[in-house]
């Protein structure tokens, strides 16, 4: 970085003679008259030698020949007029030597390019006075060359590295000085009070063509395009990158101008053309401006180029992402293995007992938080060691493995089956009623009862003893997983003392707890469509399936449902801290909840009812219609039960035993 008081404080910074700055003054009276410019050049002999020799120079074509200044400034114009004697002010301050001389060349070759392309411009447009865009488009650079002067070594620098990585300019330099040449220019220009409208087409050549295009079509306009194409043509002309220059001159000549390419060529060949006539007139090496067919051939050449790198470069990316994706697929397999590895029974290929801890443990701290009941099944395959000894190890293993397959196949997909040890296996069911999760456990039984195993062509009687048992979860509860196992394996033993291939159950469940499930679920959304014949078991099971139930905190529904103010919740919360109990059981021993609002809380935590009815809308179920009538039956009903009453609910329901199509 550069700290840019360095070029401010520098006595090499680029300024104008005082014959430019009084024509700057008198140049923006609003009564300027000839004679106010020609007193001014008169008191500068250079000035004015310049001023007559470029009035009788090709450039401008005049028929006869002018001896003086007083007849040169109304042929020309005052604004012309000052235009040359700023360009002369500017030219005279470009001309060195030393090792950075080429890079002043190529400047001001280029400064002079951008001028005569905008003044071009404005007779092809009629847009402005031509004298305007000439000063316009010669001051683009004009940071360059204040730069070139303060800070020629990291100039210079700067100027390479953009070349050699076919970067824009002014990207490098804000990169590597922390300012670029725009910047640089538009303060200079201010400290020189050159009009506004330059200074705005200045301070935009850069723009995109989006920018460019969504430019209101104010005054200032017209110029700022005009200067922005003026840059993309003297970056061709004198330019390294020709290909990328090219590409964004037919963008720019095609969305500003609307030239095609043959146009454009010979637009190109006008600047050409304008740039020779003024050669000796601006002080300009023309072999630094190559002819326009001869820049054409080298961009496009240039351009060929960059099509084959990034042709190859865009095959070596395909090749590396090809690469990457089978890696990945070789890593993604390798991590397949490694979890059936560490979580999977090899033989019967479903969870093994670490897998299954862990999720035991996941699921009881979720139902602590939710108050939500967790079931174990534990299941043994009955007679086993005699199975092996009678058919060998062989058909033992087949058995395990069609038992697995059979019990997994009886579960849900939110249910965890594993493989406890030996012929043990042990299934963990999520929010399971007491007579579900015996259902559950006959389900699992009546399942490998019924399936045919055989052995050398005769059928062998397989079955299974299954103990249940269930719990709610308390807050801060230690060593629940190890009792709902020993209780779930206690009840299995049970099964097989009354004659193996039969069920058992064991509760963990005080009587409060158990009344109060009872009552939560019969406060649930489905259990009610179920009763009222609305949808069956399984349509239901099929939504609730697909149903992601966003969970709150029974505090925050208390007062979504206005059963508790803020001030409320904030004390059950204390108590709750201060006991370690439950939420709704600190509700309670406050007095700020009964059990049947505590059950609705839990019951709506647990299954919201408005997420519920648009699953079944989605489902294609219900419309929205019928959706909204059940939602409102519901609702009364239960404020009823919940002692809130408001409305008598509808005397009949609908009956709706299959999905809507």
């Amino acid at each position: 970085m550069v700290d840019p008081k360095r070029i401010w404080s520098s006595p090499h910074l680029p300024s104008l003679p005082s014959v430019a700055v009084r024509l700057l003054e008198v140049s923006r009276r609003p009564e300027l008259e000839v004679r106010d410019v020609v007193e001014v050049i008169r008191t500068d002999p250079a000035i004015s030698a310049k001023i007559l020799k470029a009035t009788n120079s090709s450039y401008f074509g005049l028929a006869s020949q002018v001896t003086s200044v007083e007849r040169a400034v109304p042929l020309l114009g005052t604004t012309m007029v000052t235009s040359l004697a700023l360009s002369f002010s500017v030219v005279q301050n470009a001309v060195t030597g030393g090792p950075v001389a080429d890079h002043y060349r190529n400047y001001w070759a280029q400064s002079v390019v951008q001028a005569t392309t905008a003044e071009l411009l404005s007779d092809r447009t009629k847009a402005g006075l031509a004298c305007e865009y000439f000063l316009a488009g010669l001051l683009i650079d004009l940071g360059r060359l204040a730069m070139l002067k303060t800070i020629p070594n990291e100039f210079s620098a700067v100027i390479d590295a953009a070349a050699e990585n076919g970067r824009p300019l002014h990207e490098i330099e804000t990169e590597r000085l922390g300012f670029d040449h725009v910047e640089i220019g538009m303060k200079l220009m201010e400290t020189w009070s050159l009009p506004g409208a330059i200074m705005q087409s200045v301070h935009r050549h850069h723009a995109s063509l989006d920018e460019l295009r969504a430019l209101e079509n104010g005054a200032e306009a017209p110029l700022i395009r005009a200067t922005a194409f003026a840059a993309d043509v003297g970056e061709y002309f004198c330019g390294r990158s020709k290909g990328h220059a090219l590409t964004r001159l037919r963008a720019s000549a095609s969305e500003l101008f609307g030239m095609g390419h043959a146009e454009l060529a010979r637009f190109l060949e006008q600047v050409k053309a304008r740039v020779d006539e003024g050669a000796d007139l601006f002080c300009i090496d023309t072999e630094l401006i190559s002819d326009p067919a001869d820049l054409m051939a080298t961009a496009n050449e240039q351009l060929a180029q960059l099509a084959m790198r990034e042709h190859a470069a865009g095959a070596q990316a395909r090749a590396q992402q090809e690469a990457t994706e089978r890696e990945r697929a070789l890593l993604e397999d390798k991590a397949r293995l490694l979890e059936r590895q560490a979580f999977r029974d090899p033989l019967t290929q479903i969870h093994n007992r670490q897998f299954f801890g862990e999720s035991l443990s996941k699921e009881l701290d979720r139902c602590a938080r939710t108050a939500s009941t967790i079931g174990l099944i534990f299941l043994d395959i009955d007679h086993f060691k005699q199975l092996n000894d009678t058919h060998g190890h062989q058909f033992g293993d087949e058995v395990l493995v069609r038992v697995a397959k059979l019990l997994g196949g009886a579960l849900r997909k939110s249910d965890v089956l594993a493989r406890y040890g030996g012929e043990e296996f042990v299934a963990m069911v999520v929010q399971p009623t007491e007579k579900g999760l015996g259902k559950v456990a006959e389900r699992l039984r009546t399942r490998v009862e019924s399936d045919l195993f055989e052995r050398a062509g005769q059928r062998v009687p397989v079955t299974i003893s299954v103990g249940t048992a269930l719990a709610v979860p308390r807050r801060d509860e230690q060593g629940l997983d190890e009792r709902l196992i020993a209780a779930a394996d206690q009840a299995m033993y049970e099964s097989k003392r009354n004659g193996r291939n039969q069920v058992a159950s064991c509760s963990l469940l005080s009587d409060d707890e158990r009344r109060l499930l009872r009552l939560v679920n019969s406060l649930k959304l489905s259990r009610w469509l179920v009763e009222r014949r609305v949808f069956d078991v399984p349509t239901l099971t099929k939504a609730l399936q697909a149903t992601d139930t966003r969970w709150l905190r029974v505090g925050e529904i208390a007062q979504r449902q206005q059963m508790l103010s803020m001030e409320q919740v904030d004390h059950v919360l204390a108590e709750q801290s201060r006991s370690g109990v439950r939420f709704g059981e600190a509700g309670i021993g406050l007095g700020l909840l009964c059990e049947t609002r505590l059950a609705r809380l839990l019951a709506l935590q647990q299954e919201d009812p408005a997420t519920l009815v648009r699953t079944l809308v989605r489902l294609g179920m219900l419309d929205e219609g019928e959706a909204a009538g059940l939602i409102d039956a519901y609702s009364i009903e239960t404020e009823i039960r919940t002692q809130r009453p408001k409305q008598q609910p509808p005397a009949h329901l609908p009956l709706r035993k299959q999905p809507v199509r």
